[in-house]
C-alpha cells in the first residue's frame, strides 16, 4: 500500500525593529577541573513507556540508541554550577538536567567544558530534549519512540533516523529559534502526526526512508531558508501559505494551488 505524506507550510512575517545600541558589561563564567557524570538509569520492568527528558543549556550534545538500560552515557563539565542531575520520578519517569545557579553568574567562553554523550536503550519510550545554544547530533534510528519533542535555542544541530522506528510514533514536534538544524530520515521515525516551528534560522526537513503509514505535517517558519525534501516517488501534498514566502522546486512536482508529488508505480 503507498502511503501519503500531507504537508501544509505556514511562511509567517516576521518585523525588525531598528533600536539604539545598548553596550553591556557581562562576566565570564568560572571554570575549574573537568568533572564526569556518570548516567546509569535501568529500563522499567513492564511495558510502560517512561518519559525521558534531557534538559540542557550551552555546549555539545549527542544522543545515540543502542544504550544501556533506559540511558546511559557520560557529562563532562567543568562549572560547578552546572553538575547535572538525574530524578526517576515513581512512575519511571525521568530527568536529565543541567544544574545552574540560583543567580547570574555570566556566560561561557572558550574555556566551558559541556559534553553530553547519551546513549538511549531498547525500551519505548517518550523522548523530549530541550537545548539552548548548543551543537548536537541525535541519531534516533532504531529507537522505539512513541513520542518525539525537541526544543532548540540558538543551535547548530542535526536529527537522523537512518534505521525504522520500531514502535508507532504518535506525534513528532520540533522547535526551532535562532539555528541551523537538519531533520533527516523522517520517513522512518515512523510518525502519524509531525508539528515543525521555525524562527529565523537555516532548516532541513528530509523525509527520506520508508513511510510506513499515511502522515500529516505541519510546518510554520518565519524569515528563514527552510528546504522540505521528498525522495520521488513518495506521494506527497505541500499546501503553502503566508504573506512572505519564495517558492523553487526541483523534481516531478505539479503546482496548481499546492504542489503534488504522486507515488511511484508498483512494479509488475
Amino acid at each position: 500500500m503507498k502511503h501519503t505524506l500531507l504537508i501544509p507550510v505556514t511562511a509567517l512575517l516576521v518585523a525588525a525593529l531598528a533600536c539604539s545600541p545598548i553596550t553591556v558589561n557581562v562576566p565570564k563564567l568560572t571554570t575549574g577541573p573537568t568533572e564526569t557524570f556518570t548516567v546509569s538509569v535501568p529500563a522499567p520492568e513492564d511495558d510502560t513507556a517512561p518519559e525521558v527528558s534531557v534538559l540542557m543549556g550551552a555546549g555539545e550534545l549527542r544522543i545515540d540508541g543502542g544504550g544501556d538500560g533506559l540511558v546511559s552515557g557520560e557529562i563532562k563539565y567543568n562549572v560547578a554550577d552546572w553538575e547535572p542531575r538525574v530524578t526517576t520520578e515513581a512512575n519511571g519517569n525521568v530527568t536529565i538536567k543541567q544544574g545552574q545557579s540560583d543567580e547570574f553568574s555570566g556566560l561561557p567562553d572558550g574555556n566551558v567544558v559541556n559534553k553530553w554523550n547519551l546513549a538511549l536503550g531498547d525500551a519505548p519510550m517518550n523522548l523530549t530534549v530541550e537545548a539552548g545554544a548548543f551543537e548536537g547530533t541525535l541519531n534516533l534510528g532504531g529507537v522505539p519512540l512513541r513520542n518525539l519533542t525537541i526544543k532548540n535555542g540558538a543551535s547548530d544541530s542535526t536529527v537522523t533516523f537512518e534505521a525504522a522506528n520500531p514502535e508507532e510514533m504518535d506525534k513528532l514536534v520540533a522547535e526551532a529559534g535562532a539555528a541551523s538544524l537538519t531533520l533527516s530520515g523522517l520517513a522512518n521515525a515512523n510518525f502519524s502526526g509531525m508539528e515543525f516551528n521555525g524562527g529565523v534560522g537555516d532548516y532541513t526537513l528530509d523525509f527520506s526512508g520508508t513511510l510506513q503509514r499515511d502522515a500529516t505535517v505541519k510546518i510554520s517558519s518565519g524569515v528563514s531558508s527552510l528546504r522540505v525534501i521528498v525522495p520521488s516517488g513518495t506521494a506527497a501534498t505541500i499546501t503553502v501559505t503566508g504573506g512572505l514566502n519564495d517558492v523553487s522546486t526541483e523534481g516531478t512536482w505539479r503546482c496548481i494551488t499546492t504542489y503534488t508529488q504522486p507515488a511511484r508505480p508498483a512494479r509488475r
